[in-house]
């Protein structure tokens, strides 16, 4: 199947103000759904987290894995800074991958209830699916053996029980899984919501029920770390099952090239995070600093007061004086002998 850049340029030519808005408004429904669910993990982890940080840490991740390659590393920060600033950088970690394991596992168990509906969606990928699970299957069998016996993969061993603990605790539990499942739900309700807003755009007529299955799948495939924020993949994916139902090759690319748009949209907040941080940490630095001179000054003012020549933290501001001065003596046999004036020094403590 060979598509040139018009189905890429028709698709961009496709987004309109109504649809810019409905990304900017799916988009926040979205973001503070996962937010929610962070939350949720995070402190059923013991770790605290307000829903105002965690929204604002959304949407700079968001905007991050959008922009940068494999799709993931606005999370990765995400989940490094929390723990930092939680003192706890492993259930940092934890936390962001149990909720970002959560939300997949909801699109997995959504998307093979849709495709049992329309087996033939799954027939264009069955040729490249085959194979690729008869290379993965002896390689993950093989690593899952290496980590269970190697004596190298002790912390690796000893960082899958801290996880498996973690998803008792955080996804697993009676007053967890539930809050989990449906912020899940309520976040992939927006992500097709916005795909079939991006179908439609392109002048798709189809209904919504034969849809969904297609966007299913270019969802599941988005959230593969082969990408760059979701680009690549998901126009493969849909072009080949869009085609497979006869709606035409070209109409997918379109919807997919129109669901990267509007993606990017929808995090544009995030943007603004970023800014906003980055403006706020420059005079705070500065702030700070300035803040410490002028202790370390009082401090050593005050010093300086009790201990003339005694500096703490800098030296002192004034002269130094004088603590052994020898003048001019006669000695015994009338000769003189002339003293060097020895000053005093300040002492760093």
């Amino acid at each position: 199947m060979e598509l040139g850049t018009d189905a890429f340029l028709d698709g961009l030519r496709a987004v309109d103000p109504l649809s810019v808005v409905a990304a900017l408004a799916i988009g926040l429904v979205t973001t503070v759904a996962s937010a929610c669910r962070w939350r949720l993990v995070a402190r059923r982890l013991g770790l605290p987290l307000s829903l105002r940080t965690a929204v604002a840490d959304c949407y700079q991740a968001l905007i991050l894995n959008t922009v940068l390659p494999a799709g993931v590393l606005g999370d990765v920060n995400r989940a490094v800074t929390h723990g930092r600033e939680s003192g706890d950088v492993g259930a940092g970690v934890r936390a962001v991958v149990l909720e970002r394991v959560a939300g997949q596992v909801v699109l997995f168990l959504v998307g093979a209830a849709v495709l049992l509906t329309q087996p033939a969606v799954l027939s264009p990928l069955a040729g490249g699916l085959v194979p690729a699970l008869v290379v993965a299957a002896p390689l993950l069998l093989t690593g899952g053996l290496w980590v269970r016996r190697a004596r190298r993969a002790a912390r690796l061993r000893t960082a899958l029980r801290e996880f498996r603990t973690g998803a008792r605790r955080g996804l697993l539990a009676r007053d967890a899984w539930p809050g989990v499942a449906l912020l899940s739900l309520v976040a992939l309700a927006g992500y097709v919501a916005l795909f079939l807003v991006s179908a439609r755009a392109v002048g798709s007529t189809a209904p919504t029920l034969q849809l969904l299955p297609l966007v299913v799948l270019a969802l599941f495939v988005m959230g593969l770390p082969l990408n760059v924020g979701g680009w690549g993949p998901r126009e493969a994916v849909a072009a080949l099952t869009f085609g497979a139902v006869g709606l035409g090759a070209e109409q997918g690319v379109g919807a997919a090239v129109v669901y990267g748009v509007l993606t990017l949209i929808g995090t544009l907040p995030g943007a603004a995070v970023l800014i906003a941080r980055r403006a706020r940490s420059r005079p705070g630095v500065a702030g700070g600093e300035a803040r410490v001179a002028e202790g370390e000054s009082g401090v050593a003012g005050a010093a300086d007061s009790r201990q003339p020549a005694t500096a703490i933290g800098i030296p002192a501001m004034r002269a130094p004086l004088p603590v052994e001065t020898a003048t001019s003596a006669t000695r015994p046999g009338g000769s003189r002998s002339r003293g060097r004036a020895h000053t005093g020094r300040t002492e760093q403590v």
